[in-house]
């Protein structure tokens, strides 16, 4: 009785089972393919309303900019930016106002990164985002700080901005949450000091930047090639070089469209009849204002791939030699004081060493080359037979044309000038080495000894280089030879300023007769020395700390901080073997705006300097730049502006899409030749000392140009929620399987029961 209990329970059981999987089974059979079927009708709906839509070049009815994604033929719109420029100059001091409109013009949410320059000397103090009617005011924050707001803002919906310095020139404006065909207005004000430089004022306001050169991030293997007749031998050392992060941007193509538009205006009250007042590189329209005053617009339609600059004089060229400004904040009296010493008749020309370093490397190709090759040959032309030169030229490999310095006689200085006729634009920019030789100075006599640099210095290891030339400057001066339409002056002018020399722009072929003479006329002629200021008024904090020598044409500049400013202030120095002094009543000053921010400017460039030169820790400077940063509301390497709209305009489930706003190559720089197509090395006839990390940080190296619209840059992502649709087939398929072999194995089982 028991044993028959027990059979018919398992009996019940088993068909129990059986009727289970069979009802999976159909079940599964029916219903999946309805799933699929509603998925595919519904969730793709979902996925494109929520993301940024992809285009094809044929669908674009006007000029876009298309941002190339992982998907074969697929686009995505990049944000669109128009910049004005808005600048009041008034005596020394020039007050700027920089709006960038960015515009979504996708059907998702787009978070936009710009990549934007600025002067090196820019004391950046403000940022306010518009979005609509409201207009949201920055604070300024410790960078991590300010970034953690940033981001928690963006994760919640809210619209945020955030400018961060990343160089002392080079800036980033992060927007997040902009919506769908919505515009966010940003702008950003900063002062900086007008130049004053050859009896001629000026004022650039950088409009690019420039792709820069990511040199390698490991020991590197420096051979140099030293050629006696066309024949040498190469030697071998290592340099370690430093982190230096480089410079992400998204860069367009040689055919793209032209985007970024620019607009410009320059209210100029110079504080005296101007005379010969003109734009170097860009058209303009001037108007003349009450009084002296100036407007000077931008014509036609400009982008933004060269620096504006915009130089004038004194009427009846009485270029004023001494200047003196003062502005009020709080308790403090704030002064800014230009001198501009007396030139005296040179004295009998003696022998020096003169070392020519240039810069071959693919940024050079184009127009860049020929200045670069053409000022080295004016250069060359204008040594004396009792000066001894080389020449040394560098890409990513380096060639120095004699083993050493060599007397200037005629067939070696016309044997120079066929080398340099020879040279062609190729590779990587390896600065560090050419850097080392130049400054090998293996005779250490105490004659004057001259470094010549010809580059465009865009690359990424500014610190490295700087670090170079505080520690093994010797004897030597360094001389800065800015090439192209958009150099990197930051690099050029500290590493004058460390190399006690000067810098010298040449933006166009045309110039390069007037710039050189002006060089060489700062060359032949004895600097002003051992230069001291001393004030009446006690507790002064001045800057630079460091007075530097100055050359024919150069006026000293300096700013002081004083609780208040009477007395007088006395400079004093040597004009090569002549006492100079001149002396400044302080309660003659005039009234100028923005002096307190420019001396804070300086204050923070003169720790940089010091801890450079090893005259102070890191920690101290870091310090001190974070005082002064916080107290003046400056945007340093350790401080950032960011301003939250309050009111979350995103909702948590709809996605947001990153998006770098692509940047235009400098003017004149040859697009084939910065990728290596085509491009030859026998020419230049030196070892490689490129590895295999070095790169170009804006570049995809392995694209070739593309026809427009598409840009070279590297490929988006596709969007995260794009629908699942490929997953959820494996599931259902995967769920038939599994009810298929149960069903199976339960017809089995019922047939061994009837068995």
């Amino acid at each position: 009785m028991h044993t028959a209990i027990t059979v018919s329970h398992q009996r019940d059981r088993r068909n129990f089972l059986v009727r289970f999987c069979q009802l999976l089974w159909f079940g599964n059979a029916i219903l999946l393919p309805v799933l699929a079927v509603i998925f595919a009708l519904f969730h793709p709906l979902q996925a494109r309303a929520e993301t940024t839509a992809f285009v094809t070049p044929n669908e674009m009815e006007s000029g876009s900019l298309l941002m190339q994604t992982e998907q074969a033929g697929q686009y995505v719109e990049a944000p669109r930016l128009a910049t004005d420029v808005d600048i009041t100059v008034s005596g020394p001091t020039a007050r700027a106002r920089l709006t960038q409109a960015f515009e979504n013009p996708t059907d998702g949410w787009v978070e936009a990164l710009y990549v934007f320059p600025l002067p090196e000397d820019s004391a950046v103090y403000s940022l306010k985002m518009i979005i609509g009617n409201r207009v949201v005011v920055a604070d300024i924050k410790e960078k991590q700080a300010a970034r953690a707001i940033y981001e928690q803002a963006r994760s919640e919906g809210k619209k945020a901005a955030l400018v961060e310095q990343q160089r002392p020139n080079v800036f980033t404006n992060a927007v997040a949450n902009i919506g769908p065909h919505e515009k966010v207005v940003v702008q950003i004000e900063y002062q900086q000091a007008v130049r004053l430089a050859d009896n001629r004022f000026s004022l650039r306001v950088p409009l690019v930047v420039a792709p820069r050169y990511n040199p390698q991030d490991k020991a590197a293997i420096d051979q140099r090639a030293e050629l006696n007749g066309g024949w040498g031998q190469s030697t071998t050392s290592t340099a370690q070089t430093t982190d230096n992060a480089p410079i992400h941007t998204s860069l367009t193509g040689p055919d793209s469209t032209r985007t970024n538009p620019v607009t410009l205006a320059i209210k100029l009250d110079a504080g005296f009849p101007v005379d010969d007042l003109k734009s170097l590189y860009h058209p303009v329209k001037i108007d003349r204002l009450n009084g002296e005053a100036r407007q000077i617009t931008l014509q036609g339609d400009a982008i933004a791939d060269r620096d504006f600059v915009l130089e004038w004089g004194a009427a009846a060229s009485n270029t004023p030699t001494v200047g003196l400004f003062r502005e009020q904040v709080g308790k403090d009296d704030y002064v800014l004081a230009y001198v501009t010493p007396p030139v005296l008749a040179s004295s009998k020309k003696t022998g020096r060493e003169i070392v020519f370093v240039i810069d071959n490397s693919g940024s050079m190709g184009g127009t860049s080359m020929a200045q670069a090759k053409a000022s080295l040959d004016y250069a060359l032309s204008r040594l004396e037979p009792n000066d001894h030169f080389n020449v040394i030229r560098f890409d990513d490999t380096l060639t120095k044309f004699f083993p050493d310095s060599v007397a200037a006689t005629g067939e070696n200085v016309t044997a120079a000038r066929s080398f340099v006729g020879q040279l062609e634009a190729s590779g990587g920019t390896e600065m560090l080495p050419p850097l080392h030789a130049a400054l090998d100075d293996s005779h250490q006599s105490k004659g004057l000894r001259q470094i010549v640099f010809l580059t465009d210095g865009e690359v990424s290891n500014e610190q490295q280089l700087l670090d170079t030339i505080a520690a093994r400057r010797g004897r030597s001066r360094i001389f800065m030879v800015g090439i192209g339409s958009a150099p990197n002056s930051y690099l050029m002018n500290r590493a004058a300023e460390l190399g006690r020399g000067s810098f010298t722009h040449i933006g166009s072929t045309a110039e390069v007769d007037e710039r050189m003479r002006a060089l060489f006329d700062k060359l032949e002629n004895p600097a002003v020395t051992d230069i001291r200021a001393t004030f009446s008024e006690k507790n002064v904090s001045l800057t630079p700390t460091l007075l530097p020598d100055l050359y024919r044409g150069e006026p000293l500049v300096i700013a002081a901080r004083m609780g208040k400013a009477t007395g007088e202030v006395t400079i004093n120095g040597m004009i090569g073997d002549h006492p100079w002094t001149v002396t400044l009543p302080l309660d003659q000053a005039s009234n100028a705006e923005g002096i307190s921010k420019i001396w804070a400017r300086r204050k923070i460039d003169d720790a940089e300097v010091e801890a450079t030169l090893g005259s102070i820790s890191q920690d101290a400077a870091d310090a001190r730049i974070l005082r002064l940063a916080l107290d003046h509301h400056l945007v340093t390497r350790l401080t950032s502006l960011v301003a939250v709209d309050v009111t979350p305009s995103r909702a948590a489930n709809i996605p947001l899409t990153q998006a770098d706003i692509p940047l235009h190559l400098p003017a004149g720089w040859d697009y084939r030749t910065l990728l290596g197509i085509g491009a030859t090395r026998d020419a230049n006839a030196g070892q490689s000392t490129e590895s295999e990390t070095a790169e170009w940080s804006s570049v995809n190296r392995q694209a070739e140009p593309q026809a427009a619209p598409s840009p070279v840059s590297p490929n988006l992502p596709l969007p995260q929620t794009a629908t699942p649709a490929t997953l959820l087939m494996l599931q259902g398929l995967l769920a038939v399987l599994v009810g298929a072999l149960l069903f199976w194995f339960t017809r089995r089982e019922k047939a061994g029961s009837h068995e």
